[in-house]
């Protein structure tokens, strides 16, 4: 029977968002310093091979078709079949969508937090490992995950009242 690891390892690429943000006590300001991922999968726990990349660190509504560009050549590059993005939720459906549109021979998942790492009660290490597993699982696309659901790119849209993503008829 195949293991995770014989399908090699995961490529994890960080684009910012809630996800890493984090708080002045002095300003009251959201700002990004440091990705908290490695701090995630160490208290995780995770023993997946990963190889991890920064590209950038912004919120996704300042994110632009430009950046998008960027994260769409850095998965076609990218020698891994299967990826992890973290990114904004606000914006992280057209990313999706982009990449669908472009790359249909590895498994993607995007995910993201709706509170920051940070602040505790975060639902980022929950997302994460939940697209680490679909990643490893679902066949070649491009998925969002969030709230322990998967969603395909192009099916999937943020409800801004509840906080949730949801199927998009």
């Amino acid at each position: 029977m195949a293991t995770s690891a014989d399908a090699g390892p995961i490529r994890i690429l960080i684009t910012g968002g809630t996800f890493d943000k984090e708080y002045d006590e002095l300003t009251g300001r959201l700002f990004f310093q440091e990705s908290h991922l490695p701090e995630m999968l160490k208290l995780g726990r995770c023993g997946l091979p990963l190889q991890v990349r920064t590209l950038m660190m912004i919120d996704s509504l300042d994110m632009s078709d430009a950046d998008r560009r960027l994260v769409v050549e850095q998965c076609r590059s990218a020698a891994e079949h299967r990826i992890v993005i973290t990114h904004g939720t606000d914006t992280m459906t057209e990313t999706a969508q982009m990449l669908a549109g472009e790359i249909q021979d590895k498994t993607i998942v995007l995910t993201g937090a709706m509170v920051p790492y940070k602040f505790g009660s975060s639902d980022g290490l929950f997302n994460l490992g939940s697209a680490l597993a679909f990643a490893q699982t679902l066949p070649p696309g491009v998925y969002v995950a969030m709230n322990g659901r998967f969603f395909a790119a192009g099916k999937v849209r943020k409800n801004r009242q509840t906080g949730m993503f949801e199927e998009q008829g």
